[in-house]
């Protein structure tokens, strides 16, 4: 029988305070089993995996040097921290991960109080811990700030905003930058950790501060030796770009020498004013498989822990995002004029074939939402034809660019949104529950939401050969498992179609609900309308449902707040039609993590919901559907 392997160090470490009462020499052993607990608990749990794998050694040296809680540490991106969950008092809650009504795979302010700043969207930790930094002068406080940016957050214009604006403020300010890109490996060595020590030290932080004040008098000399300083280190170091936003540049060191770490960071930790500390680390560090291929175990369903071999089965149906890749690269063999972008999400969207095929018309501009939508505006007013494949979460980061910049010029950009209603495990800052209520009030667009996967097909074609902007929404995981249609046929503009005839009450189904309305429906002998667009709405087909049924119901996972269902509240009312209606969608609150199935149960989006909600929304009168739904 095989034991269960032991964590005797770790087990003694319940909070940070344990571990700042531990010898320095014991910290590489507290490394090894801290990452050898997290490959076992995500490999039962699922996650994300690699990005943690490679901040083992950061983590442990910021919270043996910092004095959190109270000391501010700002993760960024988010999935960097389950290592640091670990250590502040979760380590037997791991077992909770991303599941319903446990531990959030991100940091959650109401989690824990060293999780200081709520993270999913990246990018955000310069801003959020300048800000922390500020409070604290202002209030008289001690209390350090650090922002922690990794995993290519640094590529998003927001980051940049905050190191402009840190600089300018001479903030007390420590940035990290966790580097896991590899692309400069080769500077990380002996030279570069002394040089490092050297640089962050009192001797030379003395030597420079002392400086500063005599040569002040002497504006030339000060000028001289200011230029100095920075063509030396430039030499030795990429932080010139640093320095000129008024950082102090450390770096690079090598994140898993602790060695170099610890004393770094101490000498840092006593300094003031705006520091940038270059590390270097490896993704999914400590774990072949995931070294490997550190983007496949970027996120990962349960998997064995030593061979990396993934348990769980994958469904027959394809999944929207593949049925999307495939019509990508379908669409571009056919017009030459369509190109591709994605702010840095490549896998995730299903682009990686078309990368492959059309290289030259695949366009990565990286964790830079508000970016890729202007380049499409560009493109498109050039006579180009793009398609921008963004999460619906992440289309929120660029709706000035989406009215100003294409919908307000009216241009032919198509956001294929992926990701689009209930996300599960990544919970509230993943989920897709807004994007049919911020598109709907914008003019100029056409917003679509396909009811499975053929569907989806023929409305990407649809989006595609419009004159103007469009949307089109579906949802994560796979569909229904309906046969595609190989060839590349629109559907008319603003028709919907009925699915099913029934009495009574008639169901609009917005999307992919469609299969759950269609099971509820045969309960009560119902309508079941597969709408298919948002915008324009198929009034005619409104009008006629409301003629010839007692009660409407609008389901889509979207917020209820603005969503499809307001729209068809909203033609109802202008055209004087008086009729009960009841809109089914994701309540005013924000959507936690758990299953997609488990959080359509919660908010009554599956088959039983529906049918629960219609029930108690049937008019006293009906009878006759009340004792066929009980029949």
């Amino acid at each position: 029988m095989k034991s269960e392997p032991t964590y005797p160090l770790l087990e003694t470490v319940d909070l940070p305070a344990d571990l700042r009462e531990l010898d320095e020499a014991q910290l590489p052993a507290l490394a090894d089993e801290l990452r050898r607990f997290l490959i076992a608990t995500v490999a039962k749990t699922g996650g994300h995996l690699a990005a943690g794998l490679g901040t083992v050694e950061l983590t442990l040296a910021l919270h043996y040097i910092y004095d959190t809680p109270g000391d501010r540490l700002v993760w960024d991106v988010g999935h960097q921290t389950y290592p640091h969950k670990i250590l502040t008092g979760r380590r037997q809650l791991m077992h909770t991960l991303r599941q319903q009504g446990g531990l959030s795979g991100f940091p959650k302010r109401e989690e824990s109080e060293y999780d200081t700043f709520g993270v999913g969207h990246s990018s955000t930790s310069v801003s959020a811990a300048l800000g922390m930094a500020v409070a604290a002068a202002r209030l008289g406080l001690d209390n350090k700030a650090v922002a922690i940016i990794g995993d290519g957050a640094l590529s998003a214009g927001m980051a940049f905003e905050a190191l402009n604006n840190a600089g300018d403020v001479d903030a007390d300010l420590l940035v990290i930058l966790n580097d896991n890109d590899m692309s400069i490996s080769n500077n990380v060595g002996a030279m570069s950790s002394y040089l490092t020590r050297i640089l962050s030290g009192k001797v030379y932080t003395s030597m420079r501060e002392g400086s500063k004040t005599v040569l002040s008098t002497m504006r030339p000399m000060w000028e001289l030796a200011r230029r100095a300083e920075e063509h030396v280190k430039g030499m030795i170091m990429p932080g010139t770009l640093f320095e000129e936003l008024g950082f102090q540049y450390f770096g690079p060191i090598d994140g898993h020498d602790l060695k170099t770490l610890i004393p770094t960071l101490r000498n840092l930790s006593k300094q003031k004013g705006p520091r940038f500390l270059h590390v270097i680390t490896h993704k999914g560090k400590g774990f072949e498989p995931a070294e490997d291929n550190p983007c496949f175990y970027h996120g990962v369903t349960p998997f064995d822990p030593v061979t990396g071999e993934i348990k769980s089965k994958k469904s027959g149906a394809k999944t929207y995002t593949q049925i999307f890749g495939d019509w990508l690269c379908d669409m571009a063999a056919r017009d030459d004029r369509l190109v591709a972008i994605t702010p840095a999400m490549c896998e995730g969207s299903g682009m990686v074939e078309f990368s492959k095929q059309f290289p030259d018309r695949y366009f990565d501009v990286g964790i830079a939402e508000q970016h890729a939508l202007t380049f499409a505006a560009g493109l498109a007013c050039e006579g180009v034809k793009p398609v921008v494949a963004i999460y619906s979460t992440f289309l929120q980061r660029a709706y000035d660019q989406l009215i100003h910049d294409i919908c307000l010029q009216n241009l032919p950009v198509l956001l294929a949104i992926d990701r689009a209603g209930i996300i599960g495990a990544d919970g509230a800052t993943h989920a897709g529950s807004f994007d049919i209520s911020f598109l709907r009030t914008v003019p100029n667009i056409t917003i679509m939401a396909p009811a499975d996967e053929n569907e989806c097909r023929q409305l990407l074609t649809t989006g595609f050969e419009l004159d103007g902007p469009a949307a089109i929404r579906y949802p994560r995981g796979a569909g229904t498992g309906v046969e595609v249609a190989s060839k590349l046929e629109p559907l008319p503009i603003g028709e919907g179609e009925i699915r099913r005839q029934g009495q009574k009450v008639a169901i609009l189904a917005f999307g992919p609900v469609l299969a759950a309305a269609l099971v509820a429906a045969e309960k009560i002998n119902a309508t079941v309308a597969n709408m298919r667009f948002i915008k324009p709405l198929d009034e005619t087909l409104i009008k006629e449902l409301a003629k010839k049924h007692d009660l409407l119901v609008t389901i889509e996972e979207n917020a209820i707040a603005g969503g499809a269902g307001s729209g068809v509240a909203e033609y109802l009312a202008g055209a004087g039609i008086n009729i009960k209606i009841i809109h089914l969608g994701l309540p005013d609150k924000f959507v936690s993590h758990g299953s997609q199935q488990e959080l359509q149960a919660e908010f009554g989006l599956d088959a039983e919901g529906i049918h629960r909600q219609i029930l108690r929304a049937l008019p006293a009168q009906l009878d006759g559907i009340l004792e066929s739904a009980y029949t």
